[in-house]
């Protein structure tokens, strides 16, 4: 019970000291904790006789349902119970493959209460990615909606398998029937002492660079953790909290589980089919949606609407996955009002920098170090410095960091040592502490010498009207080694043609530095991993086996248009 309160501190803590940054910062401790079970310790209690709805899920179809902390919690020992008959145990590691429904966090609570270990994923995996997460996440146990079932038909048959099926259903043959569970007793015993430190979660990365890394995270790690993320977000109890993240992601764990949770807040979640800008927005003004977590993808979507005509009742907005562009947060302003707040965290962490509420907010800036946590800017020699890969300090160490990828000892060592836990990308600190991303350690590359920010010519790209979403790479070229390039997806109503390539160009270099100057525009669809962030590494690739200055379908070079290299006319006139 100690260690719950230990808990319990912290949160309320950071609950009073909500938009008193200074305060939040400067005297906040991550609680200390031995024996610890998230949802036993502080769930259930928080739980108890309690009925807010705790979660809110409806689907295209207009249905609805809103189970209550008191139902959740009972429903989730039963989902216990039944695991356990199945032979779930302590340390196992389940497959959870599921859509925003009621089962999801079902599952998910039951599995922190028997101590199983949860790997989620997401309903877009092909069978050969769950042949692969099953083998390297060594898998006992799988949960999955009955309709994806298919997928798992080379899967060792001594596998535990529990459908998700609609209705009365029943199960695909060789598969348990999840609603069986609920003739279980609601009543749950453990069968021994968690401990903070014992494993819980085990995430697949994205894998934006390279292959997805196995990420583990333990019963402090991230229920814990996400304290940090619950103050960036300003949530509070009552509110009606909506992240738009897919399950699978450990984005959707950080705003659709534990920071809301941890809060008190409802988890509203939307089981649509595809994302449609227009029907999110009618969504926040009919279900009275106070907080919004949304990516920069989903941003970029949502502006291309008449947001002034929604009259939402939002009191926090915020961004997370990939950086917001200044362009997306002065029209989130300028319609409603509200300062769309920028964060930045990773599957490895919890949220890490942020600009929380109530605070001045410096555009193109991430914000300040949120609570717990420690930054350093470390430069390519090892030392401190105002531009540098962003680190954690670990001593002493912050309870939201991961415990280590678990099938690479190697990387844990290469990404953890000299006293920091090195993140891979690179921000700029300025003299009040505030924290601009730069760019991924390896997206980030040189210029006629110079150092050139994909993200900051990204968010130049997006201020012109015909663009909806850029990435910038190099390309090669006999002079300067590499010229800024940009692959262009358009928005709705323009045509891949020269004029527009053209005028993309000359506003882009009336925005930029000389040096900085984009020349190169391919109208292209973007490749994305499957969480829906841009994968820079392939289009990287795609310059790299550039031959010569031949023009692929849809490309445009300043040179076609006559326009004279500004830094270069320059350069010749000193």
């Amino acid at each position: 019970m100690a260690d719950s309160q230990s808990f319990l501190q912290a949160r309320e803590f950071l609950l009073r000291h909500r938009e008193e940054y200074d305060v939040a910062y400067r005297d906040f401790k991550w609680p200390a904790l031995i024996e610890f079970n998230w949802a036993l310790d502080w769930f259930d209690l928080y739980a108890h006789n309690n009925h807010e709805p705790a979660l809110w899920v409806v689907d295209d179809e207009g249905r609805e349902e809103r189970p209550t902390f008191a139902e959740l919690s009972a429903r989730s020992n039963q989902v216990a119970n039944y695991l356990r008959g199945l032979g779930v145990a302590r340390g196992d590691r389940m497959l959870l493959m599921l859509p925003n429904e009621p089962a999801l966090w079902e599952v998910m609570l039951a599995a922190i209460k028997l101590g199983a270990v949860t790997i989620p994923a997401t309903l877009l995996l092909t069978p050969a990615d769950i042949a692969d997460r099953m083998t390297r996440g060594e898998v006992k146990h799988v949960v999955t909606a009955a309709n994806a079932t298919e997928k798992f038909a080379g899967v060792d048959a001594a596998i535990t398998r529990i459908a998700v099926t609609p209705g009365s259903a029943a199960a695909p043959s060789g598969w348990h029937r999840y609603a069986d569970a609920f003739d279980a007793s609601p009543s749950y015993a453990p069968d021994g002492r968690t401990l903070a430190t014992d494993p819980m979660l085990l995430y697949f990365t994205s894998g934006t660079t390279s292959a997805p890394k196995l990420v583990l995270h333990s019963h402090q790690s991230y229920p814990v953790g996400h304290l940090s993320t619950m103050y960036w977000i300003g949530l509070k109890p009552g509110d009606v909290h909506w992240n738009i993240s897919s399950p699978g992601w450990a984005k959707h764990a950080w705003s659709s589980v534990f920071a809301p949770w941890n809060a008190g807040a409802t988890v509203f979640v939307s089981n649509s089919a595809r994302f449609n800008a227009k029907a999110a927005l009618e969504t926040l003004v009919t279900h009275g949606i106070t907080t919004l977590c949304a990516p920069p993808t989903v941003w970029r979507m949502l502006i291309q609407e008449d947001l002034a005509s929604y009259r939402v009742k939002l009191r926090e907005a915020v961004g997370a996955g990939e950086p917001l562009n200044p362009e997306i947060i002065e029209r989130v302003k300028k319609a409603w009002r509200i300062t769309l707040r920028d964060g930045f965290g990773q599957t490895e962490t919890t949220a890490q920098v942020g600009n929380s509420p109530g605070q001045p907010l410096k555009a193109g800036s991430m914000g300040r170090p949120l609570p717990g946590y420690r930054i350093a800017l470390i430069d390519h020699d090892g030392r401190p410095a105002d531009e540098g890969e962003l680190s954690l300090v670990l001593d002493p160490r912050p309870l939201g960091l991961m415990d280590g990828y678990v099938d690479d000892p190697a990387k844990t060592e290469h990404v953890m040592h000299g006293g920091f836990y090195r993140t891979g990308d690179i921000a700029q600190r300025d003299a009040d502490g505030y924290y601009t991303y730069v760019g991924r350690a390896d997206d980030v590359f040189k210029a006629s010498d110079y150092r050139i920010s994909p993200f900051e010519l990204e968010s130049v790209l997006i201020e012109h009207p015909a663009v909806a979403e850029a990435a910038v790479v190099p390309s090669p070229d006999p002079v300067r080694l590499a010229t800024p390039k940009a692959f262009v997806a358009l928005r709705a109503g323009f045509a891949p043609t020269r004029e527009v390539a053209g005028d993309i160009l000359r506003f882009a270099a009336q925005k930029l530095a000389a040096y900085k100057r984009i020349r190169r525009v391919e109208f292209h669809e973007l490749p994305k991993t499957i969480s829906g962030k841009i994968r820079r590494v392939e289009l990287r690739k795609i310059e790299a086996a550039r031959q010569g200055d031949a023009r692929r379908e849809n490309e445009y070079w300043e040179a076609d248009f006559g326009d004279a290299p500004a830094e270069d006319a320059q350069r010749a006139s000193d």
